[in-house]
């Protein structure tokens, strides 16, 4: 039985350019929620698929919402 062919190196596009975002608001804790793990840790571009200028916003927007309390570091 021959298995379907699936493509590894099809990139994802990123969330953030398709919707035109020019700013990642730190405030909206909800939307930043979605790229971090179960651990608290921010997931990497592989597997969200955003490009490298929205990664380095959304790592700044966390890093800002933690300082604000907005979101914790650490989940258990």
């Amino acid at each position: 039985m021959a298995r379907p062919q699936i493509d590894k190196n099809k990139r994802k596009s990123c969330n953030f350019c398709a919707d035109k975002v020019e700013v990642i608001d730190y405030k909206d804790a909800q939307k930043i929620r979605r790229y971090l793990t179960e651990a608290g840790k921010i997931l990497p571009r592989r597997i969200t698929g955003t490009c490298a200028k929205h990664q380095r916003m959304l790592a700044k927007a966390v890093k800002k919402a933690r300082e604000a309390a907005l979101i914790n570091y650490v989940y258990d």
